[in-house]
């Protein structure tokens, strides 16, 4: 459990840190409200646990089992009548309990958790290319507009010194434009779910095509909309947002898929501890390690296999009634072998000398 724990907590801190350092760089040029990251990392947090959580205790049973067969303890456990049989049960304790957080964690805790994470990703004032502006700073926006302010206050709701610059593109009958505004003072107004930026004591520079003269004009009070197009969404999908409720009401491949691949969260965690189990078995020559990298590659295969068992039955590829259910029963299978063969084999082989000395 140690070694669990361990394990678990350093995959997760090396994740956390990669994504953390990806959200920072999307605050530092605007893209993302640096108030919200913390909150983001928080509600990802039980998405991060679901693949981890597995590894970790995968990883973990190599390591205990791979020491006591290194140090001969198993050797010894063996010879006072510790069968094959009666570890894998004290494995497979463990592993049921685990495997019963994980259900909780895959199928309740993460969809909630990214459903708020999409939730603080969706407001506007953590998306909007003006909700995001940082001091100081050019900003390009989705639309291709740039933005400066020297000063926000109220909470990024009034703007010191504006300059916005955008490329409207040609259109039928009317020719490319490049629209500059300069104003002292910026100001968002929020309407009927709707978000205005309104600039006042400012001048607005107008130039069509490739022509060196332009049109000015003054103003002291000047509003436009803020697109909402301009929006930093979370590259997750929106199918990891559902609750389980939903896809169970639900008969549409996508979402049968997903509601099997959060099932399988749970069911991968006693199928990798019997491979584990029977990939630990090594002697003081060889080492604790000396089987770590086949384990992990078995690990990785299981993994993309679910992976893409799942992306099959959202394509109509592979039946829901098979789906991933079938991957599970030949890694299983897999398992079984791996720890029951070799023991069988040899029980045959010492059999079939003991006929022969008889004879």
């Amino acid at each position: 459990m140690v070694a669990m724990v361990a394990v678990t907590s350093a995959v997760l801190l090396i994740i956390m840190s990669a994504r953390f350092v990806r959200y920072l760089a999307e605050a530092a040029v605007g893209k993302l409200s640096g108030d919200v990251l913390l909150w983001i990392m928080f509600y990802r947090l039980p998405g991060f646990f679901e693949l981890i959580l597995p590894l970790g205790f995968f990883i973990a049973i190599l390591l205990a089992y791979g020491r006591l067969y290194v140090e001969s303890e198993m050797v010894v456990l063996t010879a006072c009548g510790f069968s094959t049989n009666r570890l894998l049960v004290y494995t497979l304790i463990p592993a049921l309990f685990i495997a019963l957080v994980m259900s909780g964690i895959s199928l309740y805790l993460s969809p909630m958790g990214m459903n708020k994470a999409q939730q603080i990703l969706s407001d506007p004032k953590n998306k909007n290319g003006f909700g995001t502006l940082v001091p100081g700073r050019f900003q390009v926006a989705g639309s291709g507009r740039v933005s400066y302010v020297e000063g926000l206050h109220n909470h990024k709701k009034d703007m010191d010194n504006v300059f916005m610059a955008q490329v409207v593109p040609r259109s039928k009958g009317k020719a490319e434009e490049i629209s500059l505004i300069f104003a002292k003072t910026g100001k968002i107004v929020e309407k009927e779910d709707s978000r205005y930026l309104e600039l006042g004591n400012g001048y607005r520079y107008v130039m069509k095509g490739n022509r060196l003269d332009y049109s000015s004009t003054g103003f002291e009070r000047f509003g436009t909309r803020l697109d909402e197009a301009e929006s930093v969404l979370e590259d997750s999908s929106e199918l990891d947002a559902l609750p389980t409720s939903a896809l169970l009401a639900s008969s549409s491949l996508a979402h049968s898929a997903t509601l099997q691949w959060r099932i399988s969260l749970s069911l991968i965690i006693p199928i990798v501890a019997i491979i584990a189990l029977s990939l630990s078995k090594t002697n003081h020559r060889q080492g604790r390690y000396v089987k770590m990298l086949p384990a992990i590659l078995i690990y990785l295969i299981y993994l993309l296999l679910l992976n893409a068992g799942r992306g099959a039955i959202e394509g109509g590829k592979l039946s829901p009634v098979y789906g991933l259910w079938v991957i599970h029963a030949a890694f299983l299978a897999l398992g079984l072998a791996m720890l029951y063969l070799p023991g069988a084999w040899q029980r045959m082989r010492y059999n079939r000398n003991s006929r022969m000395q008889v004879s």
